[in-house]
């Protein structure tokens, strides 16, 4: 089979995007599927591309309205490497929007052109619009439609706006929130962070503080250990403006997950979540960079650039009826031969 190789920008992995018709139904025979995967693993290593940490699954969807069905596979780096899939990731959603179009799965991409994508993961339901076509790249956005709308209460991983999680001898407040992917959101600040240069230039300190309170909540949720739920630290900068800086796999993110400004903008429509509190401040930004403060739409400002993301709501009581972010850019970077998996000499075994 043939491999393709693109690139979200802000995205701390290139994705390999392959043709899911070529591995076992994860459903099917998870050990099978988790085999394959490691099949591909070592090929990137010995290919000298241990640096791509995604994996997108794609093929022709079968459900209705859609045009593209999507696996993510998470490869989580170290001594005994493992697989992640129970999650998405938006920037592989359009790495994998940018293949299609290249690999047959799709039509060739054009302006105004709208794809619906199936997240096989997680059952979401992602429109991807292309803004701009042109031979080695093109610049997508991104809406994550949820039909029916979701109550802004049933976000909430803990199942208030704010919780208390013990840190250090002491507590700190967070708020934890699934949408597209589960986050947790934490003050900078209560971590001894006073701004956003601090807040981008901070290394192991900060980075430890967040992943003890990703295990803490981890622990909290019943969850086994692994990358969920996500975590980030929030800043102020003034209304409906926010630094965030967010731990990845298996370091800082260099920007934000696409899924992650989806969940942020999502929890700051959760009245009295920190992301909430927060985006109101009064504090004046830090940044010459317009104040769009208009309802709904939160602009974040991450180590790499800025992101504005909508989060619409609609109801009497509100719920959540669709979250956008704006254009991203994708670079096309070349097919990666891949030999198919041969299920006859591969051992499954628990990979993840």
């Amino acid at each position: 089979m043939t491999g393709h190789l693109a690139a979200a920008h802000g995205s701390p992995s290139t994705t390999l995007v392959l043709p899911a018709k070529n591995f076992t139904d994860a459903t099917r025979d998870p050990g099978l599927f988790l085999a394959e995967l490691d099949h591909v693993r070592r090929m990137l290593l010995r290919a000298g591309l241990a640096d791509v940490t995604k994996i997108a699954l794609i093929g022709p969807s079968s459900r209705p309205g859609h045009q593209l069905d999507y696996r993510f596979v998470q490869i989580v780096p170290g001594a005994d490497p493992a697989f992640e899939l129970r999650g998405s990731c938006g920037h592989s959603i359009l790495a994998a929007c940018s293949v299609a179009g290249r690999s047959g799965e799709l039509p060739p991409l054009h302006p105004g052109q709208r794809i619906r994508v199936n997240v096989l993961n997680n059952g979401d339901s992602v429109a991807c619009s292309v803004e701009e076509s042109h031979p080695d790249r093109e610049r997508l956005g991104a809406s994550f439609l949820l039909r029916p709308p979701i109550p802004l209460d049933d976000l909430l991983l803990f199942g208030s706006p704010v919780t208390e999680l013990p840190h250090r001898g002491g507590s700190v407040e967070v708020t934890g929130a699934s949408m597209g992917n589960p986050y947790v959101f934490v003050r900078a600040a209560d971590l001894g962070v006073r701004g956003p240069e601090e807040l981008f230039a901070a290394g192991d300190a900060l980075f430890a503080d967040l992943c003890d309170l990703r295990e803490t909540a981890q622990d909290r949720l019943g969850w086994p250990p692994g990358v969920f739920p996500k975590i980030a630290a929030l800043l102020p900068l003034g209304p409906g403006r926010l630094a965030a800086r967010a731990v990845s796999v298996p370091s800082w993110h260099p920007t934000l997950a696409l899924t992650g400004a989806v969940c942020l903008a999502a929890a700051a429509r959760v009245p009295g979540s920190l992301p909430q509190q927060l985006a109101d401040d009064a504090t004046p930004g830090t940044s010459g960079t317009p104040d769009d403060a208009t309802p709904g739409t939160l602009r974040i400002r991450t180590p790499g650039r800025w992101a504005t993301v909508t989060a619409r709501t609609a109801g009497a009581d509100p719920a959540l009826t669709e979250v956008g972010v704006r254009g991203t850019t994708v670079t096309y970077l070349g097919p990666a031969p891949v030999t198919a998996p041969a299920p006859s000499g591969l051992r499954a075994r628990r990979y993840a």
